[in-house]
């Protein structure tokens, strides 16, 4: 009896990892749900254990490789414009200690890709007040606390910055001041989850400045 070749999980983790990637970067999935129906679309409704499914660096690194190969001509202008756009609402938001999270921190963002927000405040009721006053309509949902204690609350609206622009879609996380205490620490790689106004418009200066010659 022929036995079945063996599937390598690594190679498999890789596959998925790819197509995540790509329906991240064209339609706008994030990696949860990418990662989901990347699986899916490679193995099937069958249960998938985990050995078999990619973290989200993994995905990361595979993202970074297909703008870099796909949206190279379009991607960093759409990440300056959403980086542009999150430092604004930042500023709108200066007074509840707002911090930048997700693809437009990481650079990895495009024009699939929403804003996402923290905001760290005494007071997190305020910041809707704030959104209301200022005549924005948005919704109320609940977000995973990163440091995984249960969810918190989120407000999500649509911004059209300019009328050439399409609407694009803001969420503001609200948090406790105190959830703020050891969350902007690099991790063993250097990277951060989370960054304040100033470090994100360092980030979009440096990306603006002339290249030196070589």
């Amino acid at each position: 009896m022929s036995r079945k070749p063996l599937v390598d999980p690594r190679r498999v983790r890789e596959e998925i990892a790819q197509s995540a990637a790509r329906l991240i970067a064209e339609d706008g999935l994030d990696y949860a749900a990418a990662k989901r129906k990347a699986a899916r679309q490679l193995l099937g409704d069958s249960r998938v254990a985990g050995e078999w499914l990619p973290d989200n660096d993994l995905i990361e690194e595979e993202l970074r490789e297909y703008l870099a190969l796909f949206q190279s001509d379009t991607q960093p202008d759409e990440l300056r414009d959403l980086r542009e756009i999150a430092l604004d609402w930042m500023r709108r938001l200066a007074e509840f200690n707002p911090y930048v999270t997700g693809a437009v921190l990481n650079g990895t963002a495009n024009a699939h890709s929403d804003i996402h927000l923290q905001t760290f405040t005494d007071n997190p009721k305020d910041v809707a007040i704030y959104l209301l006053n200022q005549n924005v309509q948005y919704d109320v949902s609940e977000t995973r606390h990163f440091a995984g204690r249960g969810d918190v609350e989120t407000l999500s609206f649509l911004w059209r910055p300019r009328r050439d622009m399409d609407a694009i879609g803001i969420h503001v996380a609200l948090y406790a001041s105190d959830d703020l205490r050891g969350a902007v620490k690099a991790d063993a790689r250097g990277r951060v989850a989370r960054a304040d106004a100033a470090a994100l418009r360092a980030l979009v200066d440096a990306a603006n400045a002339p290249s030196e010659p070589e």
